[in-house]
């Protein structure tokens, strides 16, 4: 177990969190050596298999991230944006691969990861899992293949307690659809309508979002013109998939330069 990269699981107590802390302890490959939690969190000081309901692991919930990130190889970290970048001031002094799955972050807060990205590997992505990342891919290939007689809505839906909108999975895709394109994102982006709004703009990208029951995660963009439509899609139905391809990126960063990375560069495509 020692020959293989420690990993610290923030936000150890989210759905994430729990999926990822089975995940590393189900595999060959990595072992856990830190599970983090928020202050007065009534996880901390508890054995975290104990916590999760199952048999112990080892692994004491802390909410002193310094001390356990010090001496790992690679943190995950689906929390939330300002977290993420006291994560990431750590991972970099720990010269620690920090793969995030955090959204919602602005474009602000993703600079400030640049001074880390000086000292450790950082890989980011708004979807972690395979299918998603080809369907990036595929959107970005199917814009720049249409005109703008095609007119292009990214909807999403997830489960009611998903607190940004649109999800990061979605932005990845506007991001796809304009880039195919040739524009930027944010002088094409609908983002919501309600009332008189007019006719939709040509050449724009829309946004809808759904939150309801227990969705894990539905994507899907329409290519929609006058007599057709085309339409990609990814239904996501276990959160495993997502946890799978963040431990992925945390073992594919081990031994890289410094930098800022994605899932396109884990998985090749």
């Amino acid at each position: 177990m020692t020959q293989t990269p420690g990993i610290v699981v923030t936000g150890a107590s989210g759905r994430m969190g729990q999926m990822l802390i089975k995940t590393i302890s189900d595999s060959d490959k990595a072992h856990l050596v830190g599970a983090v939690e928020q202050a007065g969190h009534s996880w901390v000081g508890r054995d975290v298999g104990e916590a999760m309901g199952g048999a112990p692991l080892g692994v004491t919930v802390t909410d002193q991230p310094l001390e356990v990130i010090a001496r790992a190889q690679a943190i995950i970290d689906f929390t939330a944006p300002e977290a993420t970048l006291e994560f990431a001031a750590l991972a970099a002094q720990a010269r620690a691969v920090h793969v995030i799955g955090t959204t919602g972050m602005t474009p602000e807060q993703i600079a400030r990861l640049g001074p880390a990205a000086r000292h450790a590997v950082i890989v980011r992505a708004g979807n972690m899992s395979l299918g998603v990342n080809l369907l990036v891919q595929l959107t970005k290939r199917v814009a720049a293949a249409l005109d703008e007689d095609f007119d292009i809505e990214v909807i999403e839906a997830h489960h009611r307690h998903k607190v940004d909108a649109p999800s990061g999975t979605a932005l990845m895709l506007g991001e796809a659809a304009a880039e195919g394109r040739g524009v930027d994102l944010a002088d094409v982006s609908d983002r919501g309508r309600d009332g008189i709004t007019g006719a939709r703009e040509r050449g724009h990208i829309g946004f809808s979002a759904i939150r309801g029951g227990d969705i894990v995660g539905e994507h899907e963009v329409l290519f929609a013109a006058d007599g057709e439509r085309i339409v990609l899609r990814h239904a996501a139905t276990d959160r495993a998939i997502f946890a799978r391809g963040a431990l992925k990126a945390a073992l594919w960063g081990q031994g890289k330069g410094p930098g800022e990375y994605d899932m396109v560069d884990v998985l090749g495509l």
